[in-house]
């Protein structure tokens, strides 16, 4: 039922503030709008008020607003206020309003959710000196060492681990130039990235240099019995460097399970010291050694006009990664995996609603952005197709005929339909019991 209601909540607002775009626009250049829909298929409930039918249909997949004299085969009076009867320029404005008001959305909403401030963790802005590789990491592998700084990830040049994840994200199992810098000089280094988890997100498995910390060690526990005291700095478990919270415990479980002893080494006031401990099992089945474990992390609270700028800033850098993922489904170097539709927007919205309304805020931000974006693409049937269609006819300076425009919405029709058909089929096979059942995977 969250997932259910969270989908609707995300899709309704994306879907009711994109066509609001369209028709506040179509309003004020003085086009007559016949219906206001949020989904399509039968009325549920709606009413008529001004010559404009405002409904809520049963299918809440989309929406639309219909205008009169809006297509070639509309029955078309040649009345001033009919869509085609306007100028080129004024139907540019109501085309482009439906996604201009998704991005304004987005930056809205993100905006908000700055201004409630955030615990991130400080290593994503921190320059990408590798610390430790995961084990099998490709980077490892390809020749990278503990020390290297990442320079650049392609053509891309990268100053923080937040730009070395977004540049990697996108080209799992595709070959990719790491240049680094070792010793004072410069190394480039091809590296194939692992795709990690459903959405198959490039991973090269290299680690910041940062470290867990113990706040607290619960008395007469293991730890507590070996010496570990908190504010003590874990460096490795069981002779494996970690970096975040997460590794010591699956270390702990891995290597101790059973009650095997293992060697936690600490940093204290500047020493690292080893001390050996012999985990127990807890009711969940579960083995520890009874420490609290945090990972570096910052809090930033941002005032209103910090917040703002911190919003379009990365409203930008989300638009640039956007447009290269994009390019590299045409180019082969993004996997089609990273795709994703209604299903997967669904399994989403519900798990950011069960992690609270931020997360959920977040996330409606987040596929704002990506649904104005992707409206202005170049496609007939899109906004952005009808855009071109326009721009065409402005330079060669006369209409295109109904055939000709008819063709260019039926091919942008097919290719809309065969995209929708692969995100489909990618968030099906991340369905478990579906996956189950497609027995040529």
């Amino acid at each position: 039922m969250t997932t259910t209601l969270a989908f609707i909540f995300v899709i309704g607002v994306l879907v009711f503030v994109h066509e609001l775009g369209h028709y506040l626009a179509a309003r004020r250049v003085g086009v007559r709008v016949l219906t206001f829909s949020i989904g399509f298929g039968p009325r549920l409930l709606g009413f008529t008020r001004g010559g404009t039918e405002y409904k809520v249909a049963a299918i809440p997949l989309g929406g639309y607003v219909k205008m009169a004299g809006e297509t070639v085969e509309d029955q078309r009076s040649g009345a001033p206020d009919e869509f085609l009867s306007k100028t080129k320029w004024q139907r540019f404005q109501v085309l482009i309003a439906g996604p201009a008001m998704n991005i304004l959305l987005a930056i809205v909403v993100l905006w908000i959710v700055l201004l409630q401030g955030a615990t991130v963790p400080a290593y994503r802005d921190m320059a990408p000196v590798i610390g430790a590789f995961e084990r099998n990491a490709p980077a490892a592998e390809a020749g990278l060492q503990v020390g290297d700084r990442i320079l650049r990830v392609d053509d891309r040049a990268v100053e923080t681990w937040d730009d070395v994840l977004m540049a990697v994200a996108g080209k799992a199992r595709r070959e990719v130039a790491l240049l680094v810098e070792r010793n004072g000089e410069h190394r480039t280094f091809t590296v194939v990235p692992r795709a990690e988890g459903k959405y198959e997100v490039g991973d090269i498995g290299v680690l910041p240099d940062t470290h867990p910390s113990i706040p607290s060690v619960n008395p007469g526990e293991p730890a507590d019995r070996a010496g570990l005291k908190p504010g003590d700095v874990i460096l490795s478990v069981a002779g494996e460097t970690v970096s975040f919270a997460r590794q010591v415990s699956e270390l702990i479980t891995e290597h101790g399970a059973g009650g095997k002893e293992i060697i936690v080494r600490v940093l204290r006031d500047g020493q690292e010291l080893d001390f050996p401990v012999t985990p127990i099992q807890r009711d969940t089945g579960q083995w520890a050694i009874g420490i609290a474990i945090t990972d570096q992390v910052e809090r930033i609270e941002p005032g209103v006009f910090e917040a703002f700028r911190m919003s379009l800033e990365q409203n930008w850098e989300a638009t640039g990664l956007i447009f290269r993922t994009l390019v590299g489904l045409f180019t082969g170097e993004t996997s089609p995996r990273q795709l994703m539709g209604p299903v997967g927007i669904a399994g989403l919205s519900g798990e950011s609603a069960r992690a609270g309304f931020i997360p959920l805020l977040s996330l409606l931000a987040s596929i704002s952005l990506n649904l104005g974006l992707l409206n202005l693409l170049p496609i007939p049937v899109l906004d952005g197709g009808h855009i071109l269609i326009i721009l065409l006819e402005g330079i060669a300076r006369r209409d295109f005929s109904v055939r000709v425009k008819e063709r260019m919405l039926v091919a942008g029709f097919v290719l809309l339909m065969l995209l929708m058909v692969a995100v489909i089929y990618n968030d099906l096979t991340r369905v478990e019991w579906v996956e189950n059942l497609m027995f040529w995977r």
